[in-house]
Formats: C-alpha cells, structure tokens, sequence
C-alpha cells in the first residue's frame, strides 16, 4: 500500500500558491487522485471496513477436544456459583467423579459430550447432562436391581410413555439415542411446566411431576420463585438431588484448577452422532467393521444392538462421527 501524507502548508507569507503555473496544479491533482484511488481498499465505497466473518465448517469436526466439552458443558449451567462448602456432603460422595469422566479407558467424556450438545440444542441448562453421572456413571448398558436402566436410569413404564421402544429382544433403554432422546423430550416439558426453575425439574425427573406440582401448589408461590427446600411432603431422596447435581458442578469447576486434571482432558475424544443402520444390516459389529469403527467400542455404546440380530423400529446408534477427507478418500 501507498501512504500519502499530508500535503505540508509553506510558511507564512510566501508565494507558493501564486508561483505554482495552473498547468502543474492540474498535473499534481491528477497524480494525487491516482495515488488515493490505488491506496483506497476495494470496499471503501461501502463505509468503514469490517472484517470478513469466518466461514462455518460445512461438515462437524469428528472429535473435539476433552476440554472443550467441558466448556461447552460450563457454558449452559444455570447456576455456575459455588459458594465454599456448598453441598459438601455430595461433594464428598462424588469425589471420584472428576477423575472417572478425564478416564480415557471409558466413553463418559464423548457420551458427555453428546448429551451436552442435545441440551444446548433444546435450550436447556446442562445441569440436566449431570444427570445420567449420578444415575449410571455414563454406562449405556447400566442396569439396576430395582428395575431402571440404560444412561437415564428409565423404570419401563416412564420409558414406554415417553415413547422409547421396549419389547421382545430390544430395549430402548440401552440405546442412548432413544433413550436420551426421551430424556430431552421429558426434561423439555418440565423445565416449562416448572418455569425454568432447574431445580424443580431435577426433583421432578427423580420423583414424577404430579408429585412436585403438588408441593409447589402447597407453597401458594410460583414454581420459578420456589425455594425448592422449602417444599413440604418431599422424599429426602427427592429433596437431595438438585443438590447431587450442583456438588457434582461444584466438584468438576475445583477439578478445572488442578493441572494434572486438565492435562487428563486435554485430549481428543470422538464426537458422538446418531446413525441410522441401513436395513440390509443385521449384525452391529459386521456393519462396524465396514465402515472402519472398533466393532467393540459401538457394542459399548450401544447395549441395545451389541448382541443377536439388530432389532428397533429406526435402528438407530451412536458412533464417531466420521473425518470428512476420510470419508472422500482423504481428497
């Protein structure tokens, strides 16, 4: 680029203007106009200059880094203050679970991931992604004595109302794509039903909402204005889980402090997308195999199709997704 300074002023009182001939004036303006037009951005009709925006990625990133998730996670709380000492009981309780979601050995980060970016998606406080850490570590094919199941710990009668498959050799509850999808779908009508008070809903998704609206009404307030342990006629069980999920906030902001933590989520972990199987497929870890998957880690994060024949009406799974210049024979 040209810089064209300032045109310097002669001093007082000489005859620079009268001696200059008019032939030289008109010449001098020529070759400043030229300078001016050749300096000037090609924009520069359009007003001040504004940086060109960065172009999205026309495809998504097939992994993200362990940090990443976690910020993303951090981004969509609701309630992001810890005061010292807050939940300290379940802080203690979980003490461990900072270090067992930086495992690289498990699948609790990428499925982490995952449901962080399903919440974001139906705008809701990812305090909700905690969830499935208290009811089953992140453990797809997690089950319980008393009946629950899968990530989000569904009885079968929650799970059939809220539309996730269950029969003769497949449950939906093991499948993370239709059980969080359920999950998502059930969190969604009660963070409305409870005016976007967390809280409630987390008491809610433990107890059934019939249960809360009742302790609500009995409170004679709004459920967005509820102190929630004010609530009378409550399980303590039910009265301790908003706290179970805050501790567990709690626990993970201390975690982001110490550096042999953050160096064990420093790393690249797969994004996780739904994929629906092809109807010519009949066996997980054969159509695992021919895309160029590890056959073992789908049948870890799909306990729903990791044995027999695959069944579910969609056939829908998780796995990685895939590199884009892979997928075009690294073109």
């Amino acid at each position: 680029m040209i810089a064209v300074g300032p045109l310097q002023r002669p001093p007082a009182g000489s005859s620079w203007r009268r001696s200059m001939p008019s032939p030289a004036i008109a010449v001098l303006a020529c070759v400043l106009a030229c300078v001016l037009v050749m300096a000037a951005p090609a924009h520069a009709g359009t007003g001040t200059a504004e940086p060109a925006e960065p172009q999205p990625e026309t495809l998504p990133a097939h992994t993200r880094n362990g940090l990443a998730v976690y910020q993303a996670f951090r981004q969509g709380l609701a309630d992001s203050e810890c005061e010292p000492g807050a939940s300290k009981r379940w802080q203690k309780h979980f003490a461990h679970a900072p270090v067992q979601l930086a495992r690289s050995e498990n699948e609790a980060l990428p499925l982490l991931g995952y449901v962080v970016e399903a919440l974001h998606e139906a705008r809701l406080p990812t305090e909700y992604a905690l969830i499935p850490l208290v009811e089953s570590g992140y453990k797809p094919g997690a089950r319980s004595p008393a009946g629950p199941a899968g990530l989000w710990q569904m009885i079968a009668r929650t799970a059939r109302h809220h539309r996730v498959p269950i029969g003769p050799g497949y449950d939906g509850r093991l499948s993370p794509v239709d059980s969080t999808r359920a999950a998502v779908r059930y969190l969604k009508t009660l963070h409305g039903m409870f005016g976007g008070n967390w809280q409630l809903v987390a008491m809610a998704y433990n107890a059934g909402e019939h249960r809360i609206l009742g302790a609500v009404k009995r409170s004679g307030r709004k459920a967005a204005a509820v102190d929630p342990s004010a609530l009378t006629g409550i399980a303590d069980i039910t009265r301790a889980y908003p706290r179970k999920l805050h501790a567990l906030s709690c626990l993970l902001e201390q975690a982001d402090d110490r550096e042999r933590w953050r160096e064990a989520m420093d790393r690249d972990v797969p994004r996780l997308v739904e994929v629906t199987l092809p109807t010519d497929a009949t066996d997980l870890g054969q159509w695992a195999r021919a895309q160029g998957h590890d056959p073992a880690l789908l049948a870890r994060l799909n306990p729903a199709h990791a044995t027999g024949p695959l069944r579910g009406r969609e056939r829908r799974i998780l796995a990685p997704a895939v590199d884009a210049s892979a997928a075009d024979g690294g073109k």
